[in-house]
């Protein structure tokens, strides 16, 4: 297992004053730089020398989210009244509660 398909993200931190690099599939790790490139490179790096210590060590280190397969279904509770709400709305829009929710959810990740 190499660290190449794991999620990674680089943004600002204006706490530290440099960008940070981030792994999802490992919260706890990051690694700040003064260039997006080398937070990028630091990251990917620490993954891999973590994914290798490991394995190393006989664990098993997590399955990259790009690899894993996705049903495109999952189960939200939500308070009676939102529900009712959401009804009413796909209701009124002409279209199910499922294609509501799901063009909300859409709209409101890829942003």
């Amino acid at each position: 297992m190499t660290a190449d398909h794991y999620t990674y993200r680089v943004m600002w931190s204006a706490e530290d004053g440099e960008y940070v690099g981030l792994c999802a599939e490992f919260p706890s790790l990051s690694w700040l730089a003064p260039t997006q490139e080398e937070a990028f490179s630091g990251i990917r790096a620490l993954v891999a020398d973590s994914v290798e210590d490991m394995l190393g060590h006989g664990e098993t280190p997590p399955e990259p989210m790009a690899d894993r397969a996705y049903s495109g279904r999952f189960v939200v509770r939500v308070p009676p009244e939102v529900h009712r709400a959401l009804a009413i709305r796909a209701a009124e829009e002409g279209v199910s509660l499922n294609r509501l929710v799901s063009a909300r959810l859409a709209n409101d990740t890829l942003r």
